[in-house]
């Protein structure tokens, strides 16, 4: 594979992740609307949303087998378009069953996705034989950032759900078909010999897996716990104002996308155990000073840090099981995406369970001693480079820019 196709490759991936983070953006930051919008009653919204990641983690698994048969590039291409057409079904709706089928399909397409995209990065950063997988997920949170930006115009702005959506379905449907012309996969691990661990034809065992997979659930519940719970801890615990408590899920994001911004270079100077095991304890760092903070600017200083700290682990958690399993790499990230799905489903019930009979503060002690966990596993990480493929690739692909 040529430098150049390297390069083309590698930003059109990008563009997909960054299309992602807007798409994922636009439906979550408007739940309340849809909930009007349908007559969603609140009993009934919980199953809706857990639907979503449900269907997602099912369509996940259904994709390790697919891309046995077909490259992920081309279930990426197709799979992203419908994602965005199932978000402006969302929007057009009006009966209750049309919103359900609009997020079931929304919920199948994106587990497709997040997979394919995933296995995608992987093989590009066994190409380059360096740390680009960061770089994928800082694009993604620039698309959130976008995205929820877009969502507050058009909640600004009274916009319907259809009015809201369609511009940025317009705009990013053609360039993300553009862009999959250029989609290319480093195939390098694919070559591997059957006889050697993660080669052609291996399995994957779950034991192996299994604390990549951990570290995954861990890092999503952190995650879920500050998208869903950071606004009502900050007014509610901390005593912030109602515009105020708007603010730390954006400094989040913010911070997600600095830290994702610089994390490759981190990774390439200290390697990936170190960068993981700095990422955990600063997370964990964050979530303390979230329990403990006297008011709400300790609470935002707090938020501020968790951004910094988990935007590294789950990256680098896929590109650990690109290394360990070199020629089984799709496998591997199938299955580990699903736990993805599983830490979003956990974190938000979990600490809203923890707060109502307990404390929301000692609620966020339990996402901080699952942060921690990951410097058990941090070891998992290290997998030898020369797992990416033969050197005389490592040499070629590592002056491409």
């Amino acid at each position: 594979m040529t430098d150049a196709r390297l390069r083309y490759g590698r930003a059109s991936l990008a563009l997909s992740f960054l299309v992602q983070g807007v798409t994922f953006a636009l439906l979550v930051t408007r739940i309340p609307a849809i909930q009007d919008r349908y007559g969603i009653s609140d009993g009934l919204l919980p199953v809706f949303l857990a639907a979503v990641p449900v269907l997602a983690g099912a369509a996940s698994v259904a994709t390790e087998k697919l891309v046995a048969r077909v490259r992920p590039g081309v279930v990426l291409r197709w799979a992203q378009p419908v994602v965005m057409l199932a978000l402006l079904a969302v929007g057009a709706g009006s009966e209750v069953w049309q919103a359900a089928v609009a997020l079931g399909v929304f919920g199948l397409a994106v587990g497709a996705l997040d997979a394919s995209m995933n296995m995608m990065g992987v093989s590009l950063q066994r190409a380059y034989g360096r740390s680009i997988m960061l770089g994928f997920h800082a694009a993604y949170s620039l698309g959130g950032i976008a995205g929820a930006s877009l969502a507050w115009a058009g909640a600004h702005w009274d916009l319907s759900l259809l009015v809201s959506y369609l511009p940025a379905v317009v705009v990013l449907l053609p360039a993300a078909l553009i862009g999959s012309r250029w989609y290319a996969e480093g195939g390098a691990g694919r070559e591997a010999s059957a006889g050697e661990p993660g080669g052609v034809g291996a399995a994957v065992p779950f034991g192996l897996l299994m604390p990549l997979c951990l570290v995954m659930a861990f890092a999503y519940i952190g995650d879920s716990t500050v998208s869903n719970w950071s606004a009502k801890y900050l007014q509610d615990v901390l005593g912030g104002s109602e515009q105020l408590a708007t603010v730390p899920y954006n400094v989040y994001m913010v911070t997600t996308l600095l830290g994702r911004a610089v994390g490759d270079l981190g990774v390439r100077r200290f390697g990936a155990v170190a960068v993981v095991r700095g990422g955990s304890a600063l997370a964990a760092l964050g979530f303390a000073v979230v329990a403990v903070a006297p008011g709400a600017w300790w609470g935002m200083l707090g938020f501020t840090l968790l951004g910094l700290g988990l935007c590294v682990i789950v990256p680098q958690t896929f590109a650990a099981a690109g290394r360990m399993f070199p020629g089984a790499s799709d496998v591997a990230v199938a299955r580990l995406n699903v736990f993805n799905y599983v830490g979003f489903l956990v974190g938000s019930p979990l600490v809203g369970a923890l707060g109502d009979a307990w404390s929301y503060r000692g609620a966020m002690l339990v996402p901080m001693v699952l942060v921690l966990a990951t410097l058990v596993y941090a070891r998992s990480f290290g997998a030898e480079p020369a797992r990416y493929g033969g050197g005389h690739e490592r040499a070629r692909a590592a002056d491409v820019g």
